[in-house]
């Protein structure tokens, strides 16, 4: 199923897919899209607004953000989609025409049952919402209905793969020049061997640098695309009250030789941020004021700036170790994603330079399904979790990421407080600030100085509190493999490669393009 559009992240611009046209009409806060009259889905029947309609009340019963922000929809006719806001906020304009339109057929049912309860006075939080909720994520349909070029192989599928077939009458079907597709399932160690067979052309696991440098032997080109985001340092406040001081958590910023993590990790595509924005330093230049950028810490490596901050917190050496204000010893276990390949050579590398200088860390690797789950119960003193947001491109997403994610107003959701970081807090340089407030100010109004001018703001708040501290941005380290079945993939240098890997991704652009061609048989 394809979104209406893709979007370029560089030049802030979009490719339409489904829709002829959108536009904002300021006056009443209202997007109208106008969606291309000879769509079909893969079944015969015609794309519609009556489409557009069911995915956004279905989203309003999966609780999407969205709805914060919106309070009306409307099919004026079968080609005319509107969507009102209630406050302007560009994030909606992200959410209208980058989420994926599902079918009528299928999903109507429950869509129009949402519209009925939510018309009535039903919140997505009611009763009866929430066993619509419950409902639709235990739906599977039958069929899979698309409408783009391919749809499911239902006798290939498995556990470990699925093979799409051409679907000739969806959308870009006349310019797509691939009849079949072979998707394989797996992390980093299920997928490796298939790369090193080069049974596979492309992929894009955070595969680690001896792997990288056999795929390069082998013929296989490393795309390098950001991801928007890596792997951050996680601390529990509740557990470990001596990181509510923020000398400590500034000390530890300099005590990490983050260009050595990076690389250790992920080699060349392990970037060390500049920054500490909160968001993807490829974003600083669009989003911070440039006058105001200088006045962001980029917390270059010194291990006795960091001595000197942990020193004036109360911290004591002892040899050479670290002791407390308490007087214990600081000695931690770091808790990780033990099937992340890239993660997990990071926490390795980030035990033996802590450890190095004086704060002794013992690793626990755990599997990537439970170990988040820990970190929302707040089982863990240091933890390797997500920083910035790969899907996508305001800064607002990845303030959501940084402060609410794994912290007490979303970690609720999944039975805990997890980092525990407090939200109204006094900041050196801004006073009593309510964090939660600054971020919906990132996100809301369409005044774009207003918006720099706020996310300016939060930026320097996090540069100066680091709740969480990013440890590199994480760039693709993708293998394509030229001339084997696809003539030439995107390179490096291509214009869309600033596009993030797990989002609006350049190979999937340049196949819908028809500028991704197999090789002449």
């Amino acid at each position: 199923m394809l979104p209406s559009a893709f979007y370029h992240w560089k030049e802030q611009t979009w490719d339409l897919y489904l829709v002829d046209s959108f536009a904002l009409d300021q006056a009443s806060n209202t997007y109208t899209v106008k969606i291309k009259s000879d769509l079909t889905w893969s079944d015969g029947k015609p794309i519609t607004a009556q489409d557009y309609l069911t995915t956004f009340w279905c989203q309003w019963v999966l609780g999407s953000p969205l709805w914060d922000y919106i309070d009306k929809i409307a099919a004026p006719d079968d080609h005319t989609f509107t969507m009102k806001m209630n406050q302007p906020a560009p994030v909606v304009e992200r959410y209208l025409l980058h989420s994926n339109i599902i079918p009528t057929q299928q999903y109507g049912d429950i869509a129009e049952q949402a519209r009925k309860i939510a018309e009535g006075g039903g919140s997505a939080s009611s009763e009866p919402a929430a066993a619509l909720n419950t409902k639709l994520v235990k739906y599977q349909p039958e069929n899979y209905i698309a409408s783009g070029p391919f749809t499911i192989d239902y006798k290939s599928m498995s556990n470990s793969q699925l093979t799409l077939i051409k679907n000739t009458h969806g959308y870009a079907a006349d310019r797509v020049k691939f009849d079949r597709i072979v998707i394989y399932n797996g992390e980093t160690p299920e997928i490796s061997p298939l790369v090193l067979s080069k049974d596979i052309d492309y992929a894009t696991n955070g595969f680690p640098v001896a792997s990288a440098k056999q795929f390069e032997s082998l013929g296989y080109e490393i795309l390098r695309p950001p991801t928007y985001s890596g792997p951050a340092l996680y601390m529990s406040f509740d557990k470990q009250p001596e990181f509510t001081d923020v000398r400590v958590r500034q000390a530890l910023n300099h005590a990490i030789d983050h260009a050595r993590n990076g690389s250790t990790a992920l080699g060349s595509s392990g970037k060390p941020t500049k920054y500490y924005s909160g968001f993807s330093d490829f974003l600083v230049d669009a989003w911070v004021s440039p006058d105001q950028k200088s006045a962001l810490n980029d917390y270059g490596y010194d291990q006795d700036k960091a001595a000197s901050l942990l020193e004036a917190a109360g911290w004591k050496r002892s040899g050479n170790s670290w002791r407390l204000p308490n007087g214990k010893a600081a000695a931690y276990e770091l808790l990780f994603p033990s099937d992340y390949a890239d993660w997990s050579g990071a926490a390795k590398d980030l035990g033996e330079q802590l450890t190095k200088f004086g704060i002794p860390i013992k690793l626990r690797g755990v599997v990537s399904t439970q170990q988040p789950i820990n970190v929302y119960k707040s089982d863990f003193q240091l933890a390797i979790q997500a920083w910035g947001n790969s899907a996508q491109p305001y800064p607002y997403f990845s303030f959501v990421a940084a402060f609410l994610n794994y912290n007490y107003p979303l970690a609720k959701n999944n039975g805990g407080r997890g980092i525990d970081y407090a939200l109204k807090r006094n900041v050196a340089g801004f006073g009593k600030v309510d964090i939660q407030k600054l971020i919906e100010a990132t996100g809301s109004g369409t005044d774009q100085d207003t918006l720099i001018a706020n996310t300016t703001k939060l930026a320097r708040i996090f540069n100066a509190e680091l709740p969480i501290i990013p440890l590199f941005e994480r760039l693709g380290n993708s293998p394509a493999l030229n001339g084997v079945r696809v003539k030439n993939f995107p390179t490096n240098d291509d214009p869309l490669i600033t596009n993030s890997l797990y989002a609006d991704n350049l190979v999937i652009l340049a196949m819908l393009s028809g500028e991704l061609e197999p090789v002449a048989k």
